[in-house]
């Protein structure tokens, strides 16, 4: 059986970004290595982990590209459903998230906004759908 388990973000401070997670979204820090090149957070049934652009070189020989708030977003994001949108937005900001997209109503109801966190990994912040 194969399960989707984890997403893994390539970060410039594991700690400070974890830092972040834990103020923004209120999330929990699960696991950290002694090094500080890999963590983990509690973020509900998946989890969203860090690594360390160091790391992540040494295993990947030919390199990545990397996230940069000074570049368009990948075509990629990571999605956290809230009942308070606006509010979540705020404390993200609050936290040093950009703000992306003004939280905007979709025509089957769901309210939907983008922020970008310290690396510039894009974040969709909306209500559940259904």
């Amino acid at each position: 059986m194969i399960k989707f388990a984890y997403t893994i973000l390539y970060v410039e401070d594991v700690v400070k970004t974890i830092n972040f997670y834990e103020q923004a979204f209120g999330f929990t820090k699960k696991f950290i290595t002694p090094d500080n090149s890999y963590g983990e957070i509690i973020s509900g049934e998946t989890t969203l982990s860090f690594v360390s652009k160091t790391l992540a070189l040494s295993n990947l020989k030919d390199g990545f590209t990397e996230s940069d708030l000074n570049e368009k977003p990948f075509g990629i994001e990571i999605g956290f459903t809230t009942d308070d949108v606006q509010a979540t937005i705020n404390k993200a900001i609050e936290a040093g998230a950009k703000l992306y997209a003004e939280p905007k109503e979709k025509p089957w109801g769901q309210v939907v906004a983008y922020v970008r966190d310290l690396d510039g990994f894009l974040i969709e912040i909306c209500t559940p759908v259904g």
